[in-house]
This record gives C-alpha cells, sequence and structure tokens, in this order.
C-alpha cells in the first residue's frame, strides 16, 4: 500500500470515527467510557496521519 493511499485510508478512518463520536453524544444511552473510547482512537489516528505527512 502507497503512503498516499494508506493517509487516505485512515483519513476516511478519522472521519468515520468523528461521525460516530457526534452521533454518541446525542444520543443518551451512550456510556461516557464508550464516548472517550473513539475519542481516544480518533485522536491516534489524527497523531499517526500528521506523523506520517511529516516525514
Amino acid at each position: 500500500m502507497s503512503l498516499t493511499s494508506h493517509l487516505a485510508e485512515l483519513k476516511k478512518k478519522h472521519e468515520s470515527l468523528s461521525n460516530a463520536v457526534e452521533v454518541a453524544q446525542r444520543s443518551p444511552g451512550v456510556d461516557d467510557l464508550e464516548i472517550s473510547r473513539l475519542k481516544k482512537q480518533k485522536l491516534h489516528l489524527k497523531e499517526e496521519i500528521t506523523r506520517l505527512q511529516a516525514g
């Protein structure tokens, strides 16, 4: 897999997690720990994207 396609896939996953966080925050039955877990995954992906873009 090329770097460009890998970055595109990571960005796609990041966007998907972003949407999942928004939906979870609007749903009263969703546990705060689940929202926190999604946010941590999203942050991890963002850090990986930034690292790969930097060098």
